[in-house]
């Protein structure tokens, strides 16, 4: 019983860690706009996504030569996503590339897909509660 309800929660799950991570990234790129040489940084989140939920290991974990041993909270929280650079839209003088419209467009757009998530981790948890009450 424990495992169906985890295979019917583990897609949002990792959708969630991965909007997570992907918002600290998108704010850390904010925060680095006035940074001489600072290189903008993104993840492809369809490809995080699939590795995650196929269980796939990022290429960015740890060996953990013992189980005990804690995971790397970045490969955790990520399941396989690799960070990526951005492509430049408009290159700076100082070697940044961080585009203030773009990661102000990239993150509100993470948030609202964000709360998308929750939304239908919510429904789906409702209709569970429902077939438990019967």
């Amino acid at each position: 019983m424990a495992n169906s309800l985890d295979a019917a929660l583990q897609f949002h799950a990792e959708a969630l860690n991965l909007r997570g991570l992907r918002q600290q990234i998108l704010a850390s790129n904010i925060a680095n706009a006035d940074t001489p040489g600072f290189k903008a940084r993104d993840i492809d989140f369809t490809k995080s996504l699939n590795d995650a939920v196929a269980g796939r290991v990022s290429a960015n974990e740890l060996t953990r030569t013992v189980n005990t041993h804690l995971a790397s909270p970045q490969a955790s929280a990520s399941g396989s996503s690799s960070l990526l650079y951005r492509q430049v839209v408009q290159p700076s003088l100082d070697g940044n590339t961080v585009d203030m419209d773009v990661e102000r467009a990239q993150f509100a757009e993470n948030a609202v897909r964000f709360e998308a998530n929750l939304m239908f981790l919510n429904s789906q948890l409702k209709s569970l509660l429902a077939a438990i009450q019967g």
